[in-house]
C-alpha cells in the first residue's frame, strides 16, 4: 500500500475493529501494536487514527494518545433508535421505489446462506466471520435499495457509535435462540419485501434492530465485562490491509 491507498485501507481495517468490537470503548489504541497486527507502517495507521477521530470514533488526548471512544448506555439507546426509525424508512422506501428482483433475489440468497450456517441448531465460532458478513450485506443491500443517499449516508453515521453497528453480534454458545429470533426476522422482512408491502417491512425491521439494541443495553447494564467478552468477532490477522491487493 502507497500514499492515499495505504492510508484509506488503513482507515477501513481500524474502524472495522472498532464496529466489530475488536477494540472496546474507552480503550487505548496503541500505534506499535497495531502496525505490527495490521501489517501496515506507522505513517499511514496515524492518517487513519486521524480520520476515524474527525469522525467521532476515536478521541485524543495530549500525552494519553488516541483511545476508542466512549459512549454512555443513554446514549446508545438513542442511537439504537434512531438507527432503528432510518432502516424501518429505508424498507418503505424500497418498495416505494420498485425494489427490483435483483435485490429480492440476493436477499433470498443471503437468508440461505443463514439457514445454512444456523442448520446445525448452533453457531459455532468458525462461522461467526461468515454470519457477521451475511448481516451486513443483508442490511446493506436494503439500504443500498432505498435509493437515498442521505438516508444511506446517516444510517452509516449511527454506525460510528460503537456497539451499535450491525457489526455487532452478542454471542455465546447459550445465545442460539437470540441468534435465531434475528435471523427469523430476517425471513419476514424479505417476504415483505419480495410481497411489496413495505409498511411490513418496516415494521418488522424496527422491531428487529430496537431488540439487538435492548438486548445489548441489558447486558451492558448487568455486567459490561461479560458483554464485550461475547462480542463476536473475527479477530484480525496480519497484512489485513494488504490481503485485497
Amino acid at each position: 500500500m502507497k500514499g492515499k491507498t495505504a492510508a484509506g485501507e488503513a482507515t477501513a481495517a481500524l474502524r472495522e475493529m472498532i464496529l466489530s468490537g475488536q477494540l472496546h470503548p474507552g480503550q487505548p489504541v496503541r500505534q506499535n501494536h497495531l502496525s505490527e497486527l495490521l501489517g501496515i507502517s506507522r505513517t499511514p495507521l496515524r492518517t487513519a487514527m486521524a480520520t476515524l477521530t474527525q469522525d467521532g470514533l476515536l478521541s485524543y488526548e495530549e500525552n494519553r494518545g488516541y483511545r476508542v471512544k466512549s459512549f454512555s448506555v443513554d446514549s446508545i439507546i438513542k442511537v439504537f433508535e434512531i438507527r432503528a426509525g432510518l432502516e424501518a424508512m429505508a424498507c418503505r422506501a424500497a418498495v416505494r421505489c420498485g425494489i427490483d428482483n435483483a435485490t429480492i433475489e440476493e436477499l433470498d440468497r443471503l437468508v440461505t446462506i443463514g439457514d445454512r450456517i444456523l442448520s446445525s441448531g448452533s453457531l459455532d465460532v468458525a462461522d461467526l466471520p461468515e454470519y457477521r458478513q451475511f448481516n451486513v450485506r443483508f442490511h446493506d443491500t436494503i439500504i443500498n435499495a432505498a435509493q437515498n443517499p442521505w438516508l444511506h449516508e446517516f444510517v452509516g453515521r449511527t454506525h460510528n457509535v460503537p456497539l451499535v453497528s450491525d457489526r455487532i453480534i452478542l454471542w455465546e454458545p447459550d445465545d442460539f435462540a437470540l441468534i435465531q429470533r434475528s435471523h427469523d426476522d430476517h425471513h419476514r422482512i424479505a417476504r415483505a419485501l419480495r410481497n411489496s408491502d413495505g409498511e411490513r417491512a418496516a415494521a418488522i425491521m424496527h422491531e428487529h434492530v430496537q431488540y439487538a439494541g435492548e438486548a445489548l443495553v441489558d447486558r451492558l447494564r448487568n455486567d459490561p465485562e461479560e458483554t464485550f467478552r461475547k462480542l463476536a468477532f473475527s479477530p484480525p490477522t496480519a497484512n489485513t490491509c494488504q490481503k485485497d491487493q
